[in-house]
């Protein structure tokens, strides 16, 4: 049996735009569970100091917010960082290796496009101390509160959900 090329490359780019068509519009249309849903407060438990695996939940944090924004649900987000996830939002990388440098740029661009698109972004104090990190290595885009559990406190008694990232 002979196999036409032609065919072949124009079903492939037919299933490709179909693929990207499903994808496109799942992200407009609604979840079974944000049904009735117009606004959401989600208070982010951040404590993955594993760089790679921390620029992945950035990453992944910062797409939700966007998929929620163009679902129109009014999402408010609050990430704080608390444990070993202080030592990655940090700017002396110098105990890193230079893999974990790239993550580690990956997650300060994206913090970065976090804080422009209106993300509150915390960092615990107590752990900052706890892993000898520079409170003036944290970039001034993130607030320092001095116990990251009395902000996570506060936040679900507002109505934040909680998201634990650990």
């Amino acid at each position: 049996m002979k196999t036409n090329r032609r065919g072949i490359t124009v079903l492939s780019i037919m299933v490709c735009f179909a693929v990207w068509s499903s994808l496109s519009a799942g992200f407009a249309e609604e979840y079974d569970a944000m049904k009735g849903v117009d606004s959401v407060k989600v208070f982010f438990d951040m404590r993955d100091g594993i760089p790679e695996v921390a620029a992945a939940h950035m990453s992944l944090i910062h797409e939700t917010y966007q998929q929620l924004t163009s679902m129109n649900k009014k999402p408010a987000f609050v990430i704080v960082f608390m444990g070993s996830a202080v030592k990655v939002i940090s700017k002396d990388r110098s105990a890193f290796s230079p893999e974990d440098q790239k993550h580690l740029e990956e997650i300060a661009e994206t913090v970065a496009r976090m804080s422009a698109a209106g993300i509150r972004l915390e960092a615990c104090l107590a752990a900052v101390k706890y892993f000898k990190v520079d409170p003036s290595s944290i970039p001034s885009t993130i607030k320092q509160v001095g116990n990251g559990w009395i902000s996570e406190i506060g936040y679900q008694a507002r109505g934040y959900t909680l998201v634990p990232v650990y």
